[in-house]
């Protein structure tokens, strides 16, 4: 059997562990093994196997602190349960023992409950929290002998199979225990022996999964290049740029970490040819099932100090492990928040100092932004309000300044600069009288209060 590959968006580790049989290997027609459990309980609930888990787990070289033990069984095994349930009930039924479903170990727990432990143990004694899930050893089972045995369902309660684009197939054990809670036992007595029969193969033992549960690394980047995007800029399936902000980034982070792929979320984003300066720009990064989670400061020191010598474009400064819950912060305010801008202006018409300094007196000028032709193709059309808290310039030659704005958040510069074409108003055109345009855009601070400076 092949261990599955992993990509960017993996959700864990995998390998398979060996079996004592092979999936061609039958049994005898007088089969031992178990109707309900399918062999689960029988062949791979045992220190053995606990041991086979723990060392794919050792391989890996994962940093946890705690674990948990995640299982999944065939979802025909609910069907058996549920078979087993109906002949025992009718047995103690006859005996006036009073005996309810809750009182019945499942075989799913049954594993866990024996397995958690010995594997604990094989770990080095570490503990069993369901509470933190900080690392999470996954094993499954298949037995395609039986894989048929809930088809029946599908007559009695259609409506918990429907098929969806995304499910290839519609017996999930979510549909499965659905329809048993539906069906009345009379049905589902005539449709299914009682008790279950016995299979001539025992499970399947799939790929052990190892999956650490996301760390975020946290800071603030400046970019120096007019040339470098913020991601990568692809289309039509090929980059075209040689590299971006999120991959220089990205590429020590995901080294250090030993993960599998990463998500970059940043507060707000500039263009391919706009610079940020000033403090930067707050962002974040979760390296996803990281088989290294523990840095100190001096470490976390050191993996900037990496980012900023891989390349003269970008710099990283407070960069910092944080929490989940913290990264609410970079997204509180999206709207409220201010940034800083300073352009490069040409206009048409020659000017001299006087014929600008009138927009150092604009307050709070509000602005009417259709969604911009230039990004049309990947949002809404809408008319978004925005505010320029306030202007100031700085006079260079007859057709040139350089204007500085303080804004709200979610403003096009741009596009309020030369107009486009009437879908920002009022724009600089209308307030020079004359037609404007941008030639270099720089965003000098965005203000948030996220993540924390760290003292150089």
């Amino acid at each position: 059997m092949d261990a599955v590959e992993t990509d960017v968006q993996s959700k864990g580790d995998s390998a398979v562990v060996p079996t004592v049989m092979e999936e061609g290997d039958a049994k005898p027609a007088d089969s031992d093994v178990c109707a309900v459990c399918l062999g689960v309980l029988q062949e791979f609930c045992d220190e053995a196997y606990a041991i086979k888990i723990s060392d794919v787990v050792k391989a890996k070289n994962y940093q946890f602190d705690t674990m948990v033990l995640s299982v999944s069984l065939p979802a025909q095994l609910s069907v058996r349960e549920h078979s087993c349930w109906l002949h025992v009930k009718k047995e103690v039924r006859e005996k006036s023992i009073c005996l309810d479903k809750d009182d019945v170990i499942q075989v799913k727990e049954a594993f866990k409950w024996t397995m958690q432990g010995l594997m604990s143990k094989e770990l080095g004694g570490v503990p069993i929290s369901r509470q933190t899930e900080q690392f999470e050893v996954g094993v499954g089972f298949t037995h395609p002998e039986t894989d048929s045995d809930c088809h029946f369902l599908a007559g009695i309660c259609s409506d918990c199979f429907r098929p969806t684009k995304n499910k290839q197939n519609v017996f999930t054990k979510m549909a499965v225990v659905k329809a048993l809670e539906k069906v009345s036992d009379e049905k589902f007595l005539k449709k299914f022996p009682c008790p279950p029969t016995r299979p001539a193969r025992k499970c399947i033992a799939q790929e052990v999964q190892c999956l650490h549960v996301s760390v975020f690394v946290a800071g603030r980047y400046n970019k120096f290049s007019r040339t470098l995007p913020q991601t990568p800029w692809v289309i039509d399936g090929e980059e075209r740029m040689e590299s971006s902000v999120e991959e220089l980034i990205a590429a020590p982070l995901l080294s250090s970490f030993r993960a599998e792929g990463f998500n970059f979320s940043s507060s707000g984003r500039e263009d391919v040819d706009v610079r940020t300066l000033g403090n930067g720009r707050p962002f974040a990064l979760e390296p996803l099932n990281p088989h290294r989670t523990r840095f100190n400061k001096a470490e976390v020191r050191q993996l900037q100090e990496t980012i900023n010598q891989s390349s003269d474009k970008i710099r990283v400064r407070d960069l910092q492990i944080v929490c989940r819950d913290a990264m609410g912060h970079m997204k509180e305010g999206e709207e409220d928040k201010t940034k800083s801008y300073t352009a490069l202006i040409w206009t048409q018409k020659a000017i001299d100092k006087d014929d600008i300094t009138f927009l150092e007196e604009t307050k709070e000028l509000k602005l009417a932004q259709k969604t911009p032709l230039r990004v049309l193709h990947c949002r809404p059309l809408a008319v978004r309000e925005r505010v320029i808290h306030t202007m100031s310039t700085c006079f260079l030659d007859t057709h040139h300044f350089h204007l500085k704005l303080r804004t709200q958040a979610g403003t096009y510069i741009k596009e309020f600069v030369h107009g486009d074409f009437g879908r920002t108003k009022p724009n600089l055109c209308d307030l020079l009288k004359t037609e404007t345009d941008i030639l270099e855009l720089d965003v000098d601070s965005v203000d948030v209060d996220w993540p924390p400076s760290i003292p150089e």
